[in-house]
């Protein structure tokens, strides 16, 4: 029972990468700053929209008899429904945000 615990393998894994209005101290003050948040979040859209389609097909065969592994349609359902729920998370805390502001008094 006091064996040493062996390491566990994060083969395929890739690190995290700085998202792309995260480059440096004076990002946030930059009128480019908001392009890249537009970007990042119209990427964010796309993904969703490809990670929902994967899943699409995915069920249609497990349906149809085509798939081999069911696994592989559950996963992708399963990570298309966190993501979904991630984009509506983020527009209500953003809807959010606007309201406060106009909410403001100059």
């Amino acid at each position: 029972m006091s064996g040493a615990i062996e390491a566990v393998s994060a083969a395929g894994v890739t690190p995290l990468s700085a998202l792309s209005f995260e480059s440096g101290p004076d990002a946030a003050g930059a009128p480019a700053s908001a392009g890249a948040f537009a970007t990042s979040l119209t990427g964010a859209v796309e993904n969703l929209q490809q990670l929902q389609s994967t899943s699409n097909g995915l069920a249609v065969q497990a349906v149809t008899g085509d798939l081999q592994d069911i696994h592989q349609a559950m996963i992708a359902s399963t990570r298309a429904s966190v993501t979904l729920d991630l984009v509506v998370a983020v527009r209500d805390r953003s809807v959010s945000a606007f309201n406060e502001i106009m909410r403001m008094q100059a």
